[in-house]
């Protein structure tokens, strides 16, 4: 098994999702770098960021957008 796909990513990298912004009590903070997309909690920055490459993160909204969640 491979190592999870991993990259330098600061605090300063995050914004608030926009979801996150009509939603205060469910803040999720996403990074969207060259190398992929870090997701976290912003009420619990220290709990572990969850990182996807981009192929990962495309696959993810549109299966998010077609209802599949």
């Amino acid at each position: 098994m491979s190592e999870p796909h991993r990259f330098e990513v600061k605090d300063e990298d995050f914004q608030k999702s926009s979801w996150s912004k009509n939603n205060p009590k469910t803040c999720v903070l996403v990074a969207k770098k060259p190398e992929g997309i870090a997701l976290r909690d912003s009420k619990d920055p220290s709990k572990s960021t969850l990182f996807f490459t981009a192929e990962e993160w495309t696959a993810f909204t549109k299966g998010v957008k077609d209802g599949e969640f």
